[in-house]
């Protein structure tokens, strides 16, 4: 997420980080947000949307309590 405030972060990494843990989110939506924000081409929109993308992510990790805050 940090990385897309300067390049495109549509790399293989992100895209594995991003099916694994399709198992665990019980919606779809915020990882598929998080990919088509990703592939952006403007600076600002692609880190605002994998930021917000990113909080989808987290939330929906906390309701299938996979993620717990320390």
């Amino acid at each position: 997420m940090t990385r897309s405030t300067k390049v495109r972060v549509d790399t293989v990494e992100v895209r594995l980080a991003l099916r694994c843990l399709l198992h665990h989110c019980p919606d779809r939506w915020p990882l598929e947000l998080f990919w088509d924000a990703a592939k952006g081409e403007n600076d600002i929109g692609r880190a605002q949307g994998c930021t917000a993308a990113f909080n989808g992510v987290v939330r929906q990790l906390r309701t299938a309590g996979r993620y717990a805050d320390d």
